[in-house]
């Protein structure tokens, strides 16, 4: 697998990827969640301009995953991560996390941060094993807080969430610049 920036072309096979990662919800009780349309083309192109969005492509160089982010409050808050079915469990996901960390720590960020959902075993379970804390609420920052206030107007909060961060290495403290937000949540 290899990791690289988002190309205009594929923003349709984001979409893809993100309607078929949503399929296992409904394992789980979920089914708004698997119904959920993903990001609009304007939206992921809009990461994708930013240099904010990237895939992870196979031998024949088509995207199989996907990663978008953006800074807030000194960080970067990865805004969805979604991995076809048929690629799961093979560290895709956490290839793509790792390489948006990279990108953060090269940039001066100081944490990769995520909301997730609680209670689902490939949410908040896995990014705790790989290397996320829950950030409880008191603890959020502004940019966080309007994420999870946003997402609780979309009906997210109906099943239990998470804000989650993970220090980046090098960090040398806490930045306070919020950056536009948008709505996606569901990392």
């Amino acid at each position: 697998m290899q990791i690289r920036e988002t190309r205009g072309t594929e923003l349709p096979l984001l979409q893809d990827i993100e309607r078929a990662a949503g399929q296992p919800f409904r394992a789980v009780g979920m089914a708004e969640i698997a119904d959920d349309e993903p990001p609009g083309l304007d939206e992921l192109a809009r990461w994708a301009r930013a240099g904010l969005s990237w895939v992870a492509v196979g031998a024949d160089d088509r995207p199989v995953a996907y990663l978008v982010a953006e800074p807030v409050d000194g960080g970067l808050h990865i805004e969805q991560v979604s991995v076809r079915p048929d690629n799961a469990r093979r560290g895709v996901g956490r290839s793509l996390i790792e390489h948006a960390g990279a990108h953060a720590t090269a940039a001066g960020l100081t944490a990769l941060t995520l909301t997730t959902f609680a209670e689902v075993p490939w949410n908040a379970p896995y990014y705790a094993r790989c290397g996320f804390r829950t950030v409880e609420a008191e603890a959020l920052t502004a940019g966080l807080r309007a994420i999870v206030a946003r997402e609780a107007a979309c009906g997210l909060d109906r099943w239990p969430r998470v804000c989650m961060r993970r220090a980046l290495p090098g960090a040398a403290g806490e930045g306070s610049a919020p950056v536009a937000l948008r709505r996606r949540a569901g990392a």
